[in-house]
């Protein structure tokens, strides 16, 4: 069996697990949790059954491990006390009778599918790491470490905004989010690029571009911004914010058309 089957065969365990827990504590949004941590635990379970110790092979999984950790601990300290996340707790309302296998196919196999294909550069490295990290795998690195700090300040950023009191209702705009109204998305979406160019001499690394262009693909046409910025489409705070700023790509707020 190479690591690409075992792969699947483990995710399928892990995800069909967590789901049994979610239906126990009637909370599917733990998935969001159990998404950083499955690429810890492809990673290291790989590493350890089938890697070589090459160089190539320890630098992702620990760079993957350090994303996925911090990850899956930040939304598990956003999650305390607030219940269920709006998207899956509209999701438990409108699929009534169909809720349980719709959740187990929809949810938490399809989000299996996502990490599969999300984390295929460190499945490729792990299989065939190829010659020396080179100038790509630095590349890949700083390149990494630029997106992993966005996303780590501008999440820092939204949760102190959010356990202000007086900020109830508001729409965060200081910091990182008066630059870019997802922060947090862009960095992620970066790192991943990142992760790609460090797989990129892996023996046919260039199929680990699925990856950076999965992350990017979701976060802005399906489960990211628009998910996210539906809630908010008739905030008239909300309106003006957007107006002015950049959904994406970092860049100075506008006034009247003219960057500030």
């Amino acid at each position: 069996m190479n690591i690409f089957t075992f792969s699947i065969i483990l995710l399928f365990v892990y995800m069909t697990t967590i789901f049994l827990f979610a239906l126990w504590l009637k909370d599917n949004s733990i998935v969001d949790v159990a998404y950083g941590l499955a690429f810890a635990l492809l990673g290291w379970i790989g590493l350890l059954v089938f890697g070589s110790g090459h160089t190539r092979q320890w630098l992702i999984v620990i760079l993957v491990t350090i994303w996925g950790l911090r990850l899956a601990g930040h939304i598990f300290l956003r999650k305390q006390g607030e219940g269920e996340d709006f998207r899956y707790r509209q999701w438990r309302e409108s699929w009534g009778k169909t809720f349980v296998w719709r959740s187990f196919l929809q949810v938490f196999m399809l989000q299996g599918m996502v990490i599969y294909l999300v984390a295929l550069p460190v499945l490729l490295v792990i299989n065939n790491p190829g010659g020396q990290i080179g100038f790509a795998g630095l590349a890949g690195v700083a390149v990494w470490m630029v997106g992993f700090v966005f996303e780590a300040i501008g999440d820092w950023q939204l949760l102190l905004f959010k356990k202000n009191p007086a900020n109830k209702g508001k729409i965060i705009q200081r910091g990182l989010w008066r630059y870019t109204r997802h922060p947090n998305y862009f960095g992620e979406a970066l790192l991943w690029w990142g992760v790609f160019l460090i797989a990129l001499n892996a023996q046919y690394g260039i199929w680990a571009i699925i990856s950076p262009l999965l992350i990017a693909f979701l976060l802005l046409k399906v489960s990211g911004i628009p998910m996210l910025e539906a809630k908010y489409q008739n905030n008239p705070e909300f309106i003006a914010y957007k107006a002015r700023t950049n959904a994406f790509f970092p860049w100075l707020p506008k006034t009247g058309g003219v960057h500030e």
